[in-house]
């Protein structure tokens, strides 16, 4: 029996040979990369799905929805709500960008948006100050080195409410401790929380208290990563403490410094018990900042404003959103990859 010799073996295969001359050619989908990714890494794609599932329902229903009320005209007169045994019906309507254009005509928002950038800024920055100092201190082989690092990590351990009905306690301007101190000295007493410079002064002190013991464990633990050789070279080419500093500490902490930066001005941007538990917002409104007067519009002025309360959340989360980035890319362009 005769066997052909004389055809390409690509062709005989049934597929084309690299001139594209071949007879059968079998056409088979590639996978797409999405499907490739769950195929090879199905495992950790099982394991994730639970959170993913869960971070869904907690925060992004609730997100979409306050969007959605953003655009509406929605209050406490006209939601749907139930009554004893009668259930009236929601009754609110879509009004589109007609809060975010009422918000960002009015004064208010303007006025609460300053205070809450210096607000955020000055905790940050003192909070940032204060725990680098304590972290280079406690960087160093003394005695009771472990005692110091327990105690200063105290005010991060204790509940957040403790600490500022404490702090609230001793602000009190008759029997508080600070204007015990000054009596004592001498000096007249200080109204902290009546005073609208002073509750500023004292919001901020509080938070700053607050916030130092979480820069201080961040950069403790920079300054560890930081080898050791480095410094000895440098003093053996008889570089000062200060030059030490700036040329070798600092840089090697701008990986550290910059994520703790990023993620306390989230926070502090968003500080809501600090200013709410100890003044409330007040003297007035000295110390309110967007959040405190988002949950104002919600759940203390009535009728409560559930729509301009959503469209205030989803400009701070705008806020948020546009800081971060912009302080990524500045990041990037120093060199830092983040």
């Amino acid at each position: 029996m005769a066997v052909e010799t004389g055809r390409p073996v690509a062709e005989a295969a049934g597929t084309p040979d690299p001139h594209g001359h071949g007879r059968h050619r079998t056409d088979r989908k590639v996978p797409g990369r999405l499907r490739r990714g769950l195929t090879t890494h199905w495992y950790a794609w099982s394991m994730v799905a639970p959170v993913v599932v869960v971070i869904g329902v907690i925060i992004g229903y609730p997100l979409a929805r306050g969007a959605w009320l953003s655009l509406t005209d929605a209050n406490e007169a006209n939601v749907e709500r139930t009554i004893g045994v009668n259930h009236i019906p929601a009754t609110y309507d879509h009004v589109g960008l007609a809060n975010y254009q009422a918000i960002l005509d009015d004064g208010v928002f303007w006025d609460r948006l300053g205070w809450t950038v210096v607000w955020t800024v000055s905790c940050v920055a003192l909070s940032f100050a204060l725990g680098l100092v304590l972290a280079v201190m406690l960087n160093r082989t003394f005695r009771g080195r472990s005692l110091y690092r327990t105690a200063l990590v105290l005010p991060w351990a204790v509940p957040a409410f403790v600490s500022v009905f404490t702090w609230r306690l001793l602000f009190n301007e008759r029997s508080g401790l600070f204007n015990q101190l000054l009596a004592g000295g001498g000096f007249d007493r200080i109204s902290w929380l009546t005073d609208p410079t002073w509750a500023k002064v004292s919001v901020i002190a509080v938070n700053v208290w607050l916030g130092v013991p979480f820069m201080l464990i961040a950069l403790l633990g920079g300054l560890q990563s930081i080898p050791g050789d480095l410094y000895e070279a440098a003093e053996m080419d008889g570089a000062t403490a200060w030059q030490r500093f700036r040329h070798i500490t600092l840089p090697g902490l701008r990986s550290v410094s910059s994520t703790v930066v990023l993620l306390s001005a989230i926070w502090t941007f968003n500080m809501f018990p600090v200013i709410f538990l100890l003044t409330r917002g007040g003297p007035g409104d000295a110390t309110e900042i967007l959040v405190t007067y988002a949950y104002r519009l919600s759940f203390v002025i009535s009728p409560r404003d559930y729509a301009g309360s959503a469209a205030w959340g989803v400009l701070i989360l705008l806020l948020l959103a546009l800081f971060a980035t912009a302080y990524r890319r500045s990041l990037r362009k120093q060199g830092d990859i983040w």
